[in-house]
């Protein structure tokens, strides 16, 4: 098992590189829980993720020959950035394998911080199973993304932060994908004070933590489909397993839209831009996903901020979606003059934003003498969805909610 010394030497290492991120009391959150929320903000580190800090914890106890040879590993996004600009600093060459479909942001940083990037298979296992080839063809050594104690040991010095700048905190709120970043967390709290709990989070689409603790064993998934592309592997890793049995309290899973809604609010009332993996924490704490009592004080870990822009448009629609604050309807009008003037007379009446209204007279939906009419509506909340759609309905229109 990983030595707390182990974590506390990694600190001095990764000092120069890594940064000692904020850890900020949030009236919002805290409000809307009735717990004293800290949130950590990891969105803060060098590469935007904290996986600078086990990176650099692994390329500065590699021996002189294998600095020499240099560096191979695989990584959807934010390990690839930490191993790039690690290895640089250092002098290391670096290879980088990233799944085909990595988010393109993430692929341009990486080789912005001076790595060689190979785009290879559909997700992350297939991706590190090319660079584990590229290790053996080239004779580099293998930085693994989280099952290996020198990267847990770096990931380690984020919890040293947490217990020095919250010495009354109560509750760690971890994500879990390979379980390298809470192996390394869970290790550095639990060893100095073991009453703090530890609860990792994973999305309900790439959950294989919770039935490996269940089954006692490692479970492999045989997919995972998630926003959440920073957590999304097949499996844990056979160290961080262990860890986790060892000192994790409780481990739980966030919808796709929960993430959603937390990437939202965090926008909105933070100011703050988390990417899904980073999100999942404070998810677990605003939906309620495991039991905490008032006034309890709970450090959730915003992980990191590397979110793709695409994929953050499709998320905030998704957002405002399921808070109630867009609505995309359709319904059918007669094909002439006032029909769609007295369709707004509702709109007004409850003063719901029109975004945008697309007529369709083609459509072979409709008959002939009929308009088909698409609706982007701003709304405020789910009780103004509800109540809008009610007066629709009672003034005799049919609607079908698109989105």
């Amino acid at each position: 098992m990983l030595e707390r010394s182990a974590i506390l030497e990694a600190r001095e290492r990764v000092r120069e590189t890594s940064r000692h991120t904020p850890l900020e009391y949030s009236y919002t959150y805290s409000s809307m829980t009735g717990a004293d929320i800290y949130l950590k903000l990891e969105t803060f580190q060098r590469t935007g993720a904290f996986k600078i800090r086990g990176a650099t914890n692994r390329i500065l106890t590699l021996s002189d020959d294998q600095q020499d040879v240099g560096v191979v590993t695989a990584s959807a996004g934010n390990h690839a950035q930490g191993v790039a600009l690690a290895a640089t600093r250092a002098g290391v060459d670096s290879k980088i394998v990233m799944p085909k479909h990595a988010p393109i942001s993430k692929v341009k940083a990486t080789r912005n911080y001076g790595a060689e990037v190979v785009l290879h298979g559909a997700d992350y296992a297939e991706a590190a199973e090319h660079a584990h080839d590229l290790e053996a063809e080239e004779g580099r050594t293998y930085v693994h993304a989280f099952d290996d104690e020198a990267i847990m040991a770096g990931q380690g010095t984020l919890g040293l932060e947490i217990l020095e700048d919250c010495p009354e905190v109560e509750t760690v709120v971890v994500p879990i994908g390979g379980g390298g970043l809470i192996s390394g967390v869970a290790a550095a709290i639990k060893t100095a004070h073991p009453d703090v709990r530890v609860i990792g989070v994973q999305s309900d689409g790439a959950s294989s933590a919770a039935p490996s603790l269940e089954k006692g064993e490692r479970i492999a998934l045989d997919g995972v489909d998630t926003i959440a592309d920073g957590i999304a592997t097949r499996s844990v890793g056979e160290h961080t397993f262990a860890h986790i049995q060892e000192y994790v309290d409780e481990v739980v899973t966030v919808s796709d839209p929960e993430i959603a809604v937390t990437i939202t609010y965090l926008l909105e009332r933070s100011k703050t831009l988390v990417e899904g993996a980073g999100a999942v924490p404070l998810a677990a704490v605003l939906f309620e996903a495991f039991d905490y009592d008032p006034d309890e004080t709970i450090v959730p870990v915003l992980s990191g901020g590397n979110i793709d822009l695409n994929t953050l448009t499709n998320v905030i629609v998704r957002g405002l979606v399921e808070t109630g604050r867009y609505l995309k309807i359709r319904t059918v009008l007669k094909d002439q003059p006032g029909s769609l003037e007295r369709l707004l007379e509702i709109f007004t009446a409850h003063q719901a934003n029109i975004y945008a209204i697309y007529h369709d007279r083609t459509s072979r939906d409709v008959e002939m003498s009929d308009t088909e009419v698409e609706i982007e509506l701003e709304m405020r909340g789910p009780d103004h969805v509800e109540a809008f759609l009610e007066t629709m309905r009672e003034a005799g229109y049919e609607v079908d909610v698109l989105i």
